[in-house]
């Protein structure tokens, strides 16, 4: 392959921070954008000279020029917008969450496999630099014994919330909540680092029988135990900070960008960082196109492979938590 071509399916601040990184990246550009009003499409269309608006996904999915799908809908739905774009012959950049079962989510892997498509999870964290040194830098802390961290970021929608909406990402018809948005990077840097935990137990703020608004979930490991607080109703200081014996990794803004790595011992005090944009997405969108580009189907498998067991590890928790969604009620 020698480009890509995107179509982009919704119309959010993410879309916008995806596209505002193509533009900086060789290989990679929008050829058309969706929406399901045409107002929002003309208006994301201008702001990146895209000439293409489709609000018609079948008509989205026809057009040859487009060989690869950018799904970013509402979470609900991003499970059948990627099957719909697969069994169309459409290449998939699926952005988190991927699917809100594990069920679901191999259903798409397999069926990508079967039309020989790529199938992207568009997690940045798996395409930060930092997180190899902070996979390269764990043995300095010696034998693991607690794992802590907090993602709080009060949303811009939650004022809505409070005065009688129910916004997309506090509504359980489109798989919302905290666990689904920010507590996803917690548990995400935690199977990225260690593996499935032996268990998870998510203890969460549940509005007024919707879905989370904040929350803490507890992995327990063998021999150690990570606790992770994130938030959507607060703020406050984010942190990721992993303790041994021989000294601790302090992780500066917490799981979500991982942008700065301090590694602190009884013999010395480092601190390393391979990310001198602050931005994330530049990141996934740097390495996320030269992996397709270069045909790295080995490394898009180990992501979709971290992936899974992130859903698995949220799923069991927050129906454990009591946290349905619509079409598990």
């Amino acid at each position: 392959m020698k480009e890509i071509r995107l179509g982009t399916i919704g119309s959010g601040a993410i879309v916008r921070s995806i596209l505002d990184n193509v533009k900086l990246t060789e290989g990679i550009r929008p050829e058309a954008v969706y929406s399901r009003t045409e107002e929002k499409g003309r208006s994301l269309a201008s702001d990146y000279g895209v000439d293409k608006v489709y609000t018609s996904l079948e008509e989205l999915f026809a057009d040859e020029a487009v060989n690869f799908i950018y799904v970013a809908s509402p979470n609900s739905l991003h499970y059948p917008h990627t099957k719909a774009a697969l069994l169309a012959g459409k290449n998939v950049i699926c952005e988190k969450p991927f699917a809100t079962t594990k069920e679901r989510a191999e259903e798409l892997i397999n069926l990508a496999k079967e039309k020989n498509l790529y199938l992207v999870d568009a997690t940045p964290t798996f395409f930060l630099p930092n997180l190899q040194i902070l996979k390269d830098q764990l043995v300095k802390v010696g034998k693991i014994k607690l794992v802590m961290g907090n993602y709080s970021q009060y949303s811009s929608r939650y004022d809505a919330l409070l005065a009688g909406q129910v916004p997309n990402v506090f509504s359980p018809d489109y798989a919302g909540g905290c666990l689904m948005d920010i507590s996803y990077y917690n548990v995400y840097l935690n199977v990225a680092l260690f593996g499935i935990p032996e268990s998870a137990d998510y203890v969460p703020n549940i509005y007024k029988d919707l879905v989370d608004t904040s929350g803490v979930i507890t992995m327990k490991y063998p021999g150690f135990v990570s606790t992770q607080a994130g938030a959507k109703d607060t703020w406050g200081v984010n942190y990721f900070q992993i303790e041994g014996e021989k000294g601790y990794i302090y992780i500066k803004d917490g799981s979500n960008g991982i942008a700065e790595v301090r590694v602190v011992t009884k013999d010395s005090d480092e601190t390393f960082n391979l990310q001198p944009n602050p931005d994330r997405w530049f990141y996934e969108v740097q390495e996320m196109t030269k992996m397709i580009l270069d045909g790295d189907r080995e490394k898009m498998e180990r992501g979709l492979e971290t992936m899974l067991s992130v859903i698995e590890i949220i799923e069991g928790s927050r129906k454990k938590a009591g946290i349905l969604f619509s079409d598990e009620r």
